[in-house]
């Protein structure tokens, strides 16, 4: 499996982003996906996850009503649309894949994909 990760950028206090990751390798389908983030010197963090089918959705209470995940199966993708960003939101962020559970904590987890930093200033 191979994730592709993309999208990041510096922007500012406010603004919006969307994220994309593409899967390749394997049938999307089967796999539940989510982001994750790291900020420097702190521990990776889970951000959002969907299901295999995108019907169920997860959120961290620090991001939730400002970030939508979303996955179209068709284009073996998962999105991360984020809203009202705030400079603690600057970190790499990096998608995930797993088969057998819905990927909200980064242990155990599948597969990952390179990161794309996000940055957001004051």
């Amino acid at each position: 499996v191979q994730l592709q990760a993309s999208g990041g950028g510096l922007v500012q206090a406010g603004d919006s982003l969307r994220l994309s990751c593409t899967f390749s390798g394997r049938t999307f389908r089967s796999y539940a996906m989510g982001w994750f983030r790291q900020a420097p010197g702190k521990e990776r963090e889970f951000v959002a996850a969907v299901d295999w089918s995108g019907h169920s959705t997860y959120y961290a209470d620090s991001v939730k009503g400002r970030v939508t995940i979303s996955r179209d199966n068709a284009k073996n993708t998962v999105y991360l649309q984020m809203s009202d960003l705030k400079p603690e939101d600057t970190a790499a962020y990096y998608c995930a894949a797993d088969a057998t559970r819905v990927p909200t904590l980064q242990r155990g987890t599948d597969y990952w994909g390179q990161g794309t930093q996000v940055t957001v200033s004051s």
